[in-house]
């Protein structure tokens, strides 16, 4: 008979892909394993002839993509929005944790450090987007812009898909939602504050923690916390309504922190807030059990302890209505502290609504619409 035993989630689960330190320097993941849907897997080792430390630190690449469509539909149950765009694939933040990292399997790409550095660009995103809005019939709700892959990632700054994205927004007058951990976003005051004085649109920042250390280790190229909050400040003195989003919410690693930073964020001028326990999806629970490997060993065990009590028992409960806030005791703890603080703080009790009434399709130039 097989003696089964517990796994020990300080642990690394993927040493066989795990890259040298100073090849991945600046990145999130610590290995980069094949995706779920590859025939085959192949695992890294020293065979003496290769010095790890000469090879070059992995570069970034991005590959333009032509798309077909760009506004996506759901139909999800807990989730306020029935359609979103995400101007890039993979996200140079890095961010271990991302919930959007087992989508680059879909690409015969690992979800480890390929998705932090083999990126997509949709360059023809706007055109696209200009075309889905003035089709007959179509009705406006809030596109939510931004909810797989940050729209405000570093290759942003080049490429400025998200920018094209939200003039063709503003000439609609269409309202968007934008979710972001970049203060990349104040760049573009200049359409986000007429948008807001119209009730169109929202954003909402990220706030994971507010030590810069563990900032740097679970999301190594987004911005310094302090960069966030005075995202936020800027954002409201602009006029835009600004959600802060403590998210994720990690158990012995930054839960501790949740009041602190509601508090902060309030005094740069938030109005909403919000939060979402760690989801592992995939691929992403081995990653992010290497990465307490590496970073905090000795609070691996009360991290993935806590979660597999939120997910009844299993790391992560995909079911609808739990995936995001977990069930049980530590769960509904994580709630009522965020309602409690949020109350305190003077937070809106209700999420405010964007205005769709305003939406109109532009007279193309030259002042006459097409006959078909």
């Amino acid at each position: 008979m097989t003696e089964r035993r517990a796994r020990d989630p300080s642990a690394p689960a993927l040493a066989g892909a795990a890259l040298p330190a100073g090849r991945r320097r600046g990145r999130g993941a610590t290995a980069n394993p094949a995706g779920r849907f590859e025939p085959a897997r192949r695992e890294a080792f020293a065979d003496g002839w290769d010095a790890d430390e000469a090879l070059p630190p992995l570069r970034t690449e991005v590959m333009l993509e032509q798309a077909r469509t760009i506004v996506t539909r759901n139909a999800s149950p807990d989730i306020g929005f029935d359609r979103s765009i995400n101007p890039y694939r993979g996200c140079e933040h890095g961010c271990v944790y991302c919930f959007a990292r087992p989508n680059h399997a879909y690409a015969g790409l690992s979800p480890g450090l390929d998705f932090e550095t083999k990126l997509f660009a949709k360059p023809n995103a706007a055109a696209l987007l200009e075309r889905e809005l003035s089709a007959p019939g179509y009705r406006p709700r809030t596109i939510a812009l931004g909810t797989a892959t940050d729209p405000y990632q570093p290759i942003e700054r080049h490429y400025r898909i998200t920018r094209g994205v939200l003039e063709v927004l503003a000439r609609f007058r269409h309202p968007v939602g934008i979710v972001t951990k970049s203060d990349l976003v104040v760049r573009d005051l200049d359409l986000l504050g007429p948008m807001a004085a119209q009730g169109l649109v929202k954003v909402a920042l990220s706030v994971t923690t507010l030590d810069p250390v563990l900032a740097r280790r679970m999301e190594p190229r987004a911005a310094r916390p302090e960069r966030r909050l005075a995202a936020i400040r800027a954002l409201s003195e602009a006029g835009v309504p600004t959600m802060v989003l403590v998210a994720p919410v990690i158990p012995g690693l930054n839960d501790h922190e949740i009041e602190a930073v509601l508090a902060r964020a309030r005094e740069a001028g938030a109005t909403e807030t919000g939060s979402v326990l760690l989801r592992l999806p995939h691929e992403l629970a081995d990653l992010v059990r290497d990465w307490f490997a590496e970073h905090y060993p000795d609070r691996a065990g009360r991290a993935f302890s806590l979660l597999a009590q939120a997910g009844g028992g299993k790391v992560y409960d995909a079911a609808f209505g739990r995936r995001f806030t977990g069930s049980g005791p530590y769960a509904a703890l994580i709630a009522e502290r965020v309602r409690l603080a949020a109350a305190r703080l003077g937070y809106r009790a209700q999420r405010q609504r964007l205005r769709t009434d305003l939406f109109a399709v532009p007279v193309p130039a030259g002042g006459q619409y097409s006959l078909f």
